[in-house]
């Protein structure tokens, strides 16, 4: 029987997967609490995604005959003023959660890294001129500044995305910038200037892909913030409306007419926003640590 030779293609695949899950396995055991944020997150991910298979209940469907009903069989973490079921609106919430923050993270992180990144190209006025931009919108704290954006655009989920987006451009242009000053200074992007590439194709392949370690820190990072955001602007209404499932929008159902006849309104949703929060930043730390060769341990 003859035996066919292995090629050089199947090796590399073998020797790439057995390194990527031997990054995993080392990732899971020197930094568990990372592993267990990561672990929440996919979690979070895959109840948003399967929301209808898992919730118990419609989300919207009102029963005026169980307002406030404590936690039972029937209703596992009770209901709202409105009979909703605590439990389906919080599943569905994470729909929500998970679309923002992505979203806001996403959008945030690769235009800041871009405007970053080009700004510490060029150089000079142009990136003076851009920094000064940067730090017109650095002088707001998040909050403040999403609440003015969404003051103006109105309430719904895409104007939310784009309110919380804009605040994270500026903090994730200048930590890309900070990064990019050393990488503009490398033999190989003179030597594409030498070569008479493009500005663009500069930025594009030479630049963008050596910032990547901190662009998907920052990413991580602003998906608790993300998350965060958009539960304190529809608590305050100017998030999504009702009656569309959000955890902060639960929140502001809670009010205080109800906290002690039904605290479980506020608290499974508060629980929500914590632990989501909480995952991703955890995730982010260990994920900085381990991108980050300074960081690392010996």
């Amino acid at each position: 029987m003859a035996i066919r030779p292995t090629s050089v293609t199947e090796v590399s695949g073998i020797v790439s997967d057995r390194s990527w899950l031997t990054e995993v396995g080392d990732f899971c055991r020197e930094r568990p609490l990372g592993a267990i944020g990561a672990a929440v997150v996919v979690v979070n991910i895959l109840v948003s995604f399967a929301a209808n298979l898992i919730a118990p209940y419609d989300p919207l469907a009102t029963d005026y005959g169980a307002m406030l009903a404590r936690p039972s069989g029937a209703h596992w973490l009770g209901t709202d003023a409105f009979g909703r079921d605590v439990l389906s609106r919080i599943i569905y919430g994470s729909r929500t959660a998970m679309l923002v923050g992505f979203a806001c993270a996403l959008i945030g992180a690769t235009v800041g890294t871009v405007i970053g990144v080009t700004s510490a190209y060029f150089a000079g006025r142009v990136d003076l001129l851009i920094q000064r931009v940067m730090d017109i919108f650095l002088a707001f704290p998040l909050i403040i500044l999403a609440l003015a954006v969404v003051s103006i655009l109105g309430t719904g989920i895409g104007n939310v995305i784009i309110a919380i987006a804009i605040p994270m451009i500026p903090r994730a242009a200048l930590v890309a910038r900070s990064s990019a000053l050393a990488i503009r200074e490398m033999p190989y992007v003179d030597a594409a200037r030498a070569a008479g590439y493009r500005h663009q194709r500069i930025i594009l392949r030479h630049m963008l892909p050596n910032v990547m370690a901190p662009y998907l820190i920052m990413l991580t990072a602003y998906l608790g913030q993300a998350i965060l955001l958009e539960a304190s602007l529809s608590f305050l209404g100017l998030g999504v409306s009702e009656p569309t499932a959000a955890w902060g929008l639960m929140l502001r159902g809670a009010a205080v007419q109800f906290a002690e006849a039904a605290p479980w309104m506020a608290i499974f949703p508060g629980l929500a926003i914590s632990l989501a929060v909480f995952a991703f930043n955890l995730f982010g730390d260990s994920l900085r640590d381990a991108l980050d060769p300074r960081l690392k341990t010996q």
